[in-house]
């Protein structure tokens, strides 16, 4: 699992490791983006730069992916930071127990995937520690966080792919030109991927296919720069157009959506999302709720039955259109949607703040000033906070408990397995 042939950059620090220096070090962690860590001892010379060094014990942190906690390795280093090292992984020296064979053949070299030589019930255990920690670190917040809750499906569950490809250089045989995923630690490098083994079925059984067409059009000289693919699976069906129209099925409810646009990707556990999304909003005792990002309506719409009244607030004027069609193909009465305006996004709202929680499901980069400022003013008696980035949501969380708004659940969910991500839904109440 080493990787070879990275460049030396020239402007390069020396310090602690000279370029492709080999250590030797104990794993004791991993990081939120599923890297080992480890610490080896270093000298401590005034000359270079002593302040980067834990003086306490002479330690130096080292990252080196693909490493799991408990494990011995030799690895190699490609670059000094200012606070650590990262090195490539040459030799397992002392196997973890948690440690299997990767199924994928490309399983690190690929960056798509960082968790197949881990076992399931690993994967799961450390990404509960992992809220754990941020949320200690992040948040400043001692809280239980709930096992996590894992998918159903381990493989084959990753309902949309996106695979890139970049032109032919000179010389080079179009046929053979790699479409896949960027290359582990890299921006621009791509490996070649001819399955995904985390995709459904249908979208492995159409790739195939759909990279021999992009091939073919790239030797005739059809494309004038390098591109990225969409392969949706919605309910069996798999659609490369990014603006068709597709429909995904969650439980009983049948939502229909642009193949482009955001929807979870893991069919296989959104109904047991969906369903704790909806028991922790009502189990705040709200008679109304506000899905404040509702998208094509997937928490509204889940959520519907357990209150009296449910508003969508989406800024995507289309979004709200195929939501509200969402609302009437499936006989849902007690629903409605609304654009709202990033700059008052609750200025229409007639739900009295007292009896009424907002769930919110916001983008990676979590919740901005904005937004978390219009929504403290508002004051819902409590919020269902949903993120696929556990950091950006540790976050927003003192701005929360700033505003008195206190935890009372946290339940993260493996929509994700394979790889470092997942999503956590914390429940917080005004006090």
């Amino acid at each position: 699992m080493c990787f070879v042939g990275r460049k030396q950059n020239q402007r390069r620090r020396d310090f602690p490791f000279p370029y492709h220096t080999e250590i030797e070090l104990e794993i004791t962690t991993l990081t939120n983006r599923g890297v080992g860590l480890g610490r080896v001892k270093v000298a401590v010379d005034p000359a270079n730069q002593p302040s980067e060094i834990d003086n306490s014990d002479s330690s130096w942190v080292v990252m080196v992916p693909f490493a799991l906690p408990g494990e011995r390795v030799r690895a190699r280093v490609f670059r000094n930071q200012k606070n650590f090292s990262e090195a490539d992984l040459v030799e397992v020296l002392q196997a973890s127990p948690d440690r299997i064979e990767p199924r994928c053949p490309v399983f690190g070299a690929c960056g798509g995937c960082q968790y197949q030589h881990f076992n399931y019930d690993g994967q799961l255990a450390w990404k509960r520690r992992q809220v754990t920690e941020l949320l200690r670190h992040m948040a400043g917040i001692e809280h239980a966080v709930n096992p996590v809750i894992g998918s159903p499906e381990q493989f084959g569950y990753r309902s949309k792919i996106t695979p890139h490809f970049q032109l032919p250089r000179e010389g080079d045989d179009p046929a053979a030109q790699p479409i896949g995923f960027l290359r582990q630690g890299t921006r621009n490098q791509i490996v070649d991927v001819p399955a995904c083994l985390i995709a459904t079925a249908v979208i492995n059984a159409t790739l195939g296919d759909v990279r021999a067409a992009v091939r073919q059009k790239l030797g005739q000289g059809g494309y004038k720069k390098g591109a990225t693919l969409l392969l949706r699976d919605a309910s069996g069906e798999v659609t490369t157009d990014y603006d068709q129209i597709v429909t995904e099925t969650v439980g009983d409810l049948q939502l229909r959506f642009l193949a482009r646009d955001f929807f979870q990707n893991n069919p296989s556990i959104l109904p047991a999302f969906t369903d704790y999304a909806r028991e922790q909003a009502a189990g705040s005792g709200a008679k109304f709720m506000v899905d404040a990002y509702c998208g094509s309506g997937l928490f509204a719409l889940t959520a519907a039955p357990a209150f009296e009244l449910v508003r969508g607030i989406e800024i995507s004027k289309t979004s709200v259109e195929f939501a509200t069609a969402n609302a009437k193909r499936n006989d849902i009465t007690n629903a409605t949607f609304q654009a709202g305006d990033a700059s008052a996004i609750f200025a229409d709202l007639d739900f009295p703040p007292a009896d009424t929680v907002v769930l919110i499901d916001p983008p990676r980069k979590g919740c901005d000033e904005s937004f978390l400022n219009q929504l403290f003013a508002y004051g819902p008696r409590a919020v269902v906070y949903v993120s696929c980035d556990p950091a950006t949501q540790m976050r927003d969380l003192v701005h929360f408990r700033e505003a008195d708004y206190k935890i009372t659940a946290v339940q993260p969910f493996d929509l994700f397995p394979q790889t470092r991500h997942l999503e956590c839904v914390v429940t917080l109440v005004k006090t």
